[in-house]
């Protein structure tokens, strides 16, 4: 398995911004599709923005869509999710996954099962 390392997290007002990386040391993150999952106290993993390996495909949750953008930098060697116009109920913990599929252009949100490659999360809180 793959140790992934996410960064970004903090407190924020609702309607605040904020950005999360995440980055691993070995491998070139083209080889990858990521994902960004979140988990609030109490509530099952969801997942929440994931890309394809070629990063034509991206695809979120319905409750972030037009406010959450998954991207990634090569040269970073990173990924990001962009968060924007955040809400009380985007709290949680933030975990950056990735997985290496056969396809370049195929990339789901449907289970936490499929990522074998998980960081150890990060916190994000929205509260005024």
């Amino acid at each position: 398995q793959l140790r992934l390392v996410e960064s970004g997290g903090g407190l924020v007002q609702p309607g605040g911004s904020l950005t999360l990386s995440c980055t691993n040391s070995r491998f070139n993150v083209e080889t990858s599709v990521y994902a960004w999952f979140r988990q609030a106290p109490g509530k099952e993993r969801e997942g929440v923005a994931c890309l394809s390996r070629s990063g034509s495909t991206a695809n979120y949750a319905e409750s972030v869509k037009g406010r959450f953008t998954i991207v990634r930098d090569d040269a970073q060697e990173t990924v990001f999710l962009q968060m924007n116009n955040l809400k009380t109920e985007d709290t949680g913990t933030y975990f950056c996954a990735s997985y290496s599929p056969p396809s370049q252009t195929f990339c789901a949100l449907d289970s936490p099962i499929r990522y074998p490659n998980w960081g150890q999360g990060t916190q994000v809180t929205i509260s005024s």
